[in-house]
């Protein structure tokens, strides 16, 4: 069984039908991405995997449980987190005090999320560790603000594993960036995949063929191919689009 699947989604807005019939699955300890053209539906149904949205039909199921319609609240407590393609940080804390109020103890809390914690608490050590895990090691203190936007990314990444997730949503993480930092975080992404199963939406091609061990093509609100990088190069759909190009 897959840790995570998707089952005969559907969903629309008014009229619009944006996704049909999508079925999605995840085994455990892989890298697998979602790409397609933009307009294609894959945000919306990234946010159907991740309980933004509530699909209209079909159900969501990881590690056995249907977790379909739960509040986003719920489906971190349950071992999935996500980043976002315009960044969610706290740009007036330390990059510290980001993951801290992310820490499950944090969320439990909902009220002096800060103050609470003690300089050599638990807590402390293991945002030290979140931040260490994404090459922020020595920059504890600085203000979220302060960082490079690759930095941030690797912030934002950072705020997503410190709920300690079984599985790890990226969606657009290369956005915004330029070539080196996108080689930046691919090497970040390469280093967690021992530890997590990891679900990316991308548009940067390279980045995605790089890295991913099977990749869904979503198009029209539908999945249109499947496969390795490898086997949607050699698809002649995927050829004639242009989404299997790495030039």
């Amino acid at each position: 069984m897959a840790l995570f699947e998707a089952r005969n989604l559907h969903k629309r807005f008014g009229d619009q039908v944006v996704l049909e019939e999508i079925n999605l699955s995840f085994e455990a300890g892989t890298l697998a991405g979602i790409m397609g053209p933009n307009g294609a539906g894959k945000t919306t149904c990234f946010n159907v995997l991740t309980g933004r949205y509530k699909p209209d039909r079909g159900n969501v199921t990881f590690d056995g449980r249907d977790i379909t319609g739960q509040s986003p609240e719920k489906i971190v407590q349950g071992g999935i987190a996500r980043s976002f393609q315009i960044m969610n940080l706290f740009d007036e804390y330390s990059a510290i005090d980001n993951i801290k109020v992310a820490l499950p103890d944090t969320r439990r809390r909902r009220f002096d999320i800060l103050h609470a914690f003690d300089g050599a608490s638990e807590a402390e050590a293991r945002a030290e560790a979140v931040l260490a895990s994404v090459g922020l090691a020595g920059k504890e203190h600085f203000p979220a603000a302060s960082l490079s936007y690759g930095e941030r990314r690797a912030l934002e990444i950072g705020v997503a594993l410190a709920a300690d997730p079984a599985i790890l949503f990226l969606d657009e993480p290369t956005s915004g960036l330029g070539t080196e930092a996108t080689g930046r975080l691919a090497d970040l992404v390469r280093s967690l995949r021992d530890r997590y199963t990891i679900v990316v939406i991308e548009h940067d091609m390279r980045f995605l063929f790089g890295l991913a061990d099977r990749i869904s093509v979503i198009h029209w609100g539908q999945v249109i191919a499947e496969g390795t990088p490898e086997e949607l190069q050699a698809n002649k759909w995927v050829q004639r689009s242009a989404l299997g190009s790495l030039n």
